[in-house]
């Protein structure tokens, strides 16, 4: 049989933002109502090698049935070689046969459905009339982030902040000239953050780059980077004033620093965790309730947002013959 094979170039193409934000949306909805199977993601990091490699398998029923496992290996320094962080692939597979159907670049899709994630809990979450736009972290997911919160609300301005200035500089200029609204470069993320709507940390910091005394009341905040348990961007001030929302209870009760970090300080307790992003779009729970409210989610990035982004492209490519087909 043939299988679909797709690099990086073709899943920029096939998977468009606006598109992708609403896979995005559906795929959260869905794992609310139970139709996915999803272990935790399994970590490998031997003690003397570079990077570490996750394995993230999901399960989806229904009438779009299919396996997915996304084998991706993390490489904290790749971005100053020019490569992205994130390298492997995404398998799908048949839930009838178990034959594989598609290999698709990983770091395409990582980069575009966590981008569309956010801009999805932005949607749900910020205030109707939130502009400003703050991203503390410059790199591959700095950018996604800009394009996928540009799709979610109008923006007015947006100012970039990094560990490196130099990035976040080179990566103003680069997206001035691509939109009708001001990009500009930060010299810190205090200077970033101070009156924004909407606050995107997307880092590989393992201390918090962002702090309560900065954060306007009413502002959303998307905390991305920090997947592990001893990593955070967010401090426990901002974690405990906030209205703290998830991609799913299960991974931060076991993954999210951000989290533990301020339950173990004792910031805040069990129950604030309010509720799951797929929760607030299905009705089941109330999303912000106050114009004055800080909101927070916080996203791991969960396997099954790489089955169902996959699962679109594999079905695009066989409606459009498109995409490269290799026997198999």
């Amino acid at each position: 049989m043939k299988i679909l094979i797709m690099n990086h170039d073709q899943v920029r193409s096939a998977l468009p933002m606006s598109a992708c934000m609403e896979v995005m949306s559906e795929a959260l909805e869905a794992l609310a109502k139970g139709q996915f199977h999803l272990p935790l993601r399994m970590i490998v990091r031997p003690p003397a090698a570079e990077g570490m490699m996750g394995l993230m398998p999901s399960y989806r029923s229904g009438e779009r049935a299919a396996y997915a496992l996304k084998a991706i290996c993390i490489f904290p320094h790749n971005p100053k070689i020019g490569k992205d962080s994130h390298q492997g692939a995404v398998l799908l597979s048949s839930a009838t046969t178990g034959e594989l159907l598609a290999v698709v670049n990983a770091s395409a899709v990582t980069a575009i459905r966590t981008a569309a994630v956010s801009a999805v809990a932005t949607r749900a979450l910020a205030r109707k009339d939130a502009c400003e736009l703050a991203v503390i972290g410059a790199g591959m997911q700095g950018r996604a982030h800009v394009a996928a919160i540009a799709e979610a609300r109008q923006i007015r301005r947006v100012r970039l902040a990094d560990s490196d200035p130099a990035r976040a500089r080179n990566l103003a200029a680069e997206l001035a000239a691509a939109y009708p609204f001001p990009v500009e470069a930060a010299e810190n993320a205090e200077t970033a953050v101070r009156n924004a709507d909407i606050i995107v940390t997307v880092t590989t910091s393992s201390v918090p780059v962002l702090r309560r005394e900065w954060i306007s009341a009413g502002a959303h905040i998307n905390a991305v980077g920090a997947c592990l348990p001893h990593m955070r961007e967010i401090d426990s001030a901002t974690v405990a004033a906030s209205s703290f929302f998830v991609d799913r209870r299960e991974s931060v009760l076991n993954e999210s620093g951000d989290y533990l970090i301020a339950l173990r300080e004792g910031a805040i307790g069990p129950e604030h965790i309010r509720g799951e992003i797929g929760e607030v779009l299905t009705g089941e729970i109330q999303g912000r309730d106050s114009d004055r409210e800080i909101t927070l989610f916080k996203s791991l990035g969960l396997a099954v947002e790489d089955l169902a982004a996959v699962d679109y492209l594999y079905r695009r490519a066989k409606e459009t013959d498109s995409g490269s087909w290799v026997e198999f």
